[in-house]
């Protein structure tokens, strides 16, 4: 699987990824534990996940968003600590589906590259989700079902966390505009309004 682009994300929010059973939103306190751990830059402290599984989870979302020059990638922007938030929240059987899903990964790491997951290298970890992600609209596996709930959780997380919103989409808030100015990317500069990169 080829790295996700920004705007692939985008548009994977709006049409769904897939027909997995899909993580729901964080409740509003778990929307206050996501911005507190954001602001504090606190150690992850997982509760769902143990250390190690909350170790790979990081190694997978950070290949599915990655860090590239727009700004900083699913790890940075705390998206295990979102997800991991999430699965304390949801059904046990949901939980128990990505517990199994982390062991599925590892066992498949394990199988094709005799490494954990979080060991592989880029080429290695790009093999695997190439592989996990065939199936996106209709999973047949369980990893591929694990697959297409992560990416799901990886795209919401990243674009409600501080970095998704204020350093990748640019999100100012709510202000008043006199003039509607349009993006300004055609006069060959990246747009001071919508951040968008000029080709």
């Amino acid at each position: 699987m080829a790295q996700l682009t920004r705007r692939a994300a985008l548009k994977a929010v709006g049409a769904g990824v897939g027909t997995a059973a899909l993580l729901p939103l964080l409740s509003d306190n778990g929307v206050i534990a996501f911005a507190q751990i954001q602001e504090t830059h606190v150690a992850p402290n997982p509760k769902a996940l143990s250390a190690s599984q909350f170790e790979t989870l990081e190694t997978l979302v950070e290949a599915i968003i990655p860090t590239d020059d727009r700004s900083p990638g699913a790890k940075e922007a705390r998206v295990a600590d979102y997800i991991d938030l999430l699965l304390t929240e949801t059904e046990p059987e949901i939980t128990l589906q990505w517990l199994g899903g982390l062991v599925a990964l590892d066992t498949m790491a394990m199988t094709r590259f005799k490494a954990p997951f979080v060991k592989l290298n880029a080429s290695q970890v790009d093999a695997i989700l190439h592989d996990i992600s065939q199936n996106e609209r209709k999973p047949k596996t369980t990893l591929e079902t694990f697959f297409v709930m992560t990416k799901e959780a990886t795209i919401t997380g990243y674009y409600t966390s501080k970095i998704g919103l204020e350093q990748e989409l640019r999100y100012k808030g709510n202000k008043f505009l006199r003039d509607f100015v349009g993006c300004l990317t055609e006069d060959g500069k990246d747009c001071p309004y919508c951040g968008q990169k000029h080709l």
